[in-house]
């Protein structure tokens, strides 16, 4: 959604610079249409770019490469965790949960207690603070991405709403400019 509304945001900053654009012409036609002199001076100033107008320095909108690497890592996460969980796994996965409990090395092997059901309690407990650790993590990447999504959003609207003020001082001159006429 914070993508979607970046993208809506960078339309709106184009959709405002067309416009300046667009009043300038009409600013150059109104000095024409005023006085013999406002033309001359149109005919030599140099004309305005026709072709898209420029940006004023706005960059093109990319979403935040830290959003799109936090995103993707928690869309590989959540199925790495889906596949895990017992309540989220498929039905004809016949893998046993305790099974991961063989496969422990002997040095970790080492560090759990020698009871057997104990073992398989601290290995279960170890798995799932491995999962939440994961899951953390997800959560701050998706939390700072999300965060300097927001700031990059934040410096965009500075720069609309300064253009909108321009603008709007700009139309209304040039309203009055069409009213003396």
């Amino acid at each position: 959604e914070l993508v979607r509304q970046g993208e809506a945001l960078k339309r709106t900053e184009q959709m405002v610079d067309k416009m300046d654009q667009d009043l300038k012409t009409s600013q150059r036609h109104i000095n024409s249409i005023k006085s013999v002199w406002g033309g001359l001076v149109n005919y030599f100033k140099a004309k305005p770019p026709e072709s898209k107008p420029e940006q004023n320095g706005t960059p093109d909108y990319y979403a935040n490469s830290r959003l799109k690497e936090a995103m993707m890592s928690s869309k590989e996460q959540e199925s790495k965790y889906q596949e895990s969980h017992p309540n989220l796994r498929k039905l004809d996965n016949s893998e046993n949960y305790f099974s991961k409990a063989d496969l422990v090395s002997s040095v970790q092997r080492d560090s759990y207690p020698k009871n057997e059901h104990l073992r398989v309690y601290h290995q279960k407990i170890d798995n799932n603070l491995d999962e939440m650790s994961s899951g953390l993590s997800r959560l701050k990447n998706l939390a700072l991405g999300l965060q300097t999504e927001i700031d990059q959003q934040d410096d965009m609207l500075d720069r609309l709403t300064k253009k909108v003020e321009t603008l709007d001082i700009n139309i209304k001159s040039t309203d009055k400019k069409v009213r003396q006429l």
